[in-house]
């Protein structure tokens, strides 16, 4: 039987340029063995008894050197299937907003980054679950609708 695991996150970064939201994708290193080359959200697993809450801010440092100014629970959870371990996978999102005034440090997971708006970076992701998440993340969270308020969590 299939085993269900909640072990990755992801996290949806925005800023904003004159209002306007752009989004932070990361290009994973052509040297990774695991999926080379895609455009992604910041993605990563959470370690032995570390929160999802904990290890999403974890691997947004990690990644990008960046801190949220404000960050949120966002309402959607991904899922896939691994076939390798039989294992389906639930890898819940959230956003965090950070300043434009800071600067992004590459971690050697990635070889490139981007700020891209909207209906760029959806075109740019390759993972339905994550064009998904960056939906709602721009409807819910970025559109300031109720939601936002209500998801929101303090750090």
């Amino acid at each position: 039987m299939s085993a269900i695991v909640c072990r990755i996150i992801e996290v949806c970064v925005f800023k904003r340029e004159e209002g306007v939201p752009k989004y932070l994708l990361l290009r994973r290193s052509n040297n990774d063995r695991i999926y080379p080359g895609i455009w992604q959200l910041v993605t990563g697993t959470m370690k032995e008894g570390e929160s999802a809450v904990n290890a999403a801010v974890r691997e947004l440092a990690e990644e990008s050197g960046l801190r949220p100014r404000r960050f949120w629970v966002a309402p959607h959870v991904s899922s896939f299937y691994v076939a390798v371990d039989d294992t389906m996978h639930m890898s819940p999102l959230f956003a965090a907003e950070v300043s434009d005034s800071d600067h992004l440090r590459l971690s050697v997971e990635h070889q490139a980054f981007g700020w891209y708006p909207y209906e760029e970076a959806r075109e740019m992701l390759v993972w339905p679950g994550q064009r998904r998440g960056l939906k709602i993340v721009q409807q819910y969270i970025v559109g300031q609708e109720k939601t936002a308020e209500l998801t929101q969590l303090s750090l």
